[in-house]
């Protein structure tokens, strides 16, 4: 089977073709893989603007499309079903990408498969390394996502826990914004921390520590897992960041690198320990790490050696993978395709959208 794949959940254009194998192991192949990047358009901004991410999406989709399909040498008859991410992400920008996608398959007669983006990010690392030991637990940690999944069986994505305020991704964003270090934020701290010592600037440890401080997620489901094991998947990063302000208010950046690799140094560990905490409760066999921070070099890095120690297989997807891209889409809509059959044409985009083992509550 030969798959279609659309992403514009936020400010990347993406069309991909995937095809399935034959093999248990390796399921999915990538024909094909085309983005359209807006990053230079929302520099200027100092991050992402909704309604110009909408726009551009709308001048892009096209164009993005037939290049996909040429650089898999395919027509679009040659398309056997098509995938879309239904949220989360910017409305207006998603709502591009489901419009898109039911056109093409309302005028081609194809089965249309509404997929969350998150469920996308999970199957980036199956189709790049095939299908994981299970069961495992994966951190998707991105600008807007910092969440943790227990995966008992391929498909099954449970929401063990996540951050209750802001994700990791966007604590770099703001700390490269207040460096001066330009949009977008990751890419930057990450070069940079690699010139400075990382024990330089004294920065507190990231925990959650109160159960008021922002209501549990819909998707994380009661009783499911034990309160000592949620309460090590939860993450919080608002008071790195402010302790991050603080200490530039008061004594300036002083040495920029040895400030981003003081950052980095409490970021990573903090993701690092509670990945491996939740999946030595859990007893995983393996661990992955999706998402856009999955590119940084360090988590990698300390995730590696963690994983060493422990004896427990770590997986990351290729950086061309970690961030947005239609191929993880394709995949995740074959997934579901698999499991749960096409989606029913009434769906919509949604800003905010749980995951489920279906990969977003889609019916």
């Amino acid at each position: 089977m030969r798959i279609l794949g659309i992403e514009t959940s936020c400010d990347e254009t993406a069309a991909a073709v995937v095809e399935t194998t034959g093999d248990s192991a390796r399921p999915w192949s990538v024909r094909s893989s085309v983005i359209a990047s807006q990053v230079d358009i929302h520099r200027e901004w100092g991050g992402v603007v909704p309604e110009i991410a909408s726009r551009q999406h709308v001048a892009d989709i096209c164009g993005v499309v037939e290049g996909a399909l040429a650089e898999a040498r395919v027509l679009v008859t040659d398309i056997d079903a098509v995938a879309v991410t239904r949220g989360p992400g910017l409305v207006g920008s998603l709502l591009v990408g489901v419009s898109f996608a039911k056109a093409l398959a309302s005028a081609g007669s194809l089965p249309v498969v509404a997929v969350h983006h998150l469920a996308g990010h999970i199957e980036s690392l199956v189709l790049e390394h095939g299908e994981l030991p299970m069961p495992a637990v994966v951190l998707v940690v991105s600008g807007g996502h910092t969440s943790l999944y227990f995966i008992r069986r391929p498909g099954e994505y449970r929401l063990v826990g996540q951050t209750r305020d802001d994700a990791a991704g966007e604590a770099y964003d703001k700390v490269a914004k207040l460096l001066g270090l330009g949009y977008p934020g990751g890419p930057a701290v990450d070069r940079l921390a690699a010139e400075g010592r990382d024990d330089a600037v004294a920065l507190p440890l990231p925990r959650f520590t109160h159960a008021d401080r922002n209501a549990a997620p819909s998707d994380l489901r009661a009783g499911e897992f034990a309160p000592g094991v949620r309460q090590m998947a939860e993450f919080s990063f608002s008071g790195l960041k402010s302790a991050a302000v603080r200490h530039l208010e008061k004594h300036g950046p002083g040495n920029v690198a040895d400030f981003c690799a003081s950052f980095q140094r409490v970021v990573v560990g903090t993701l690092v320990d509670r990945l491996f905490a939740v999946a030595i409760a859990l007893g995983a066999k393996s661990v992955g790490i999706a998402g856009g921070v999955s590119a940084n070099r360090r988590l990698r890095h300390d995730a590696g050696a963690r994983g060493e120690r422990e004896r427990l297989p770590v997986f990351v997807p290729p950086v061309l993978l970690s961030t947005d891209n239609a191929a993880m889409i394709a995949a995740a809509g074959l997934r579901r395709l698999a499991r749960h059959g096409a989606s029913a044409l009434d769906f919509n985009a949604e800003a905010a959208l749980p995951i489920t083992d279906s990969g977003g509550d889609l019916h």
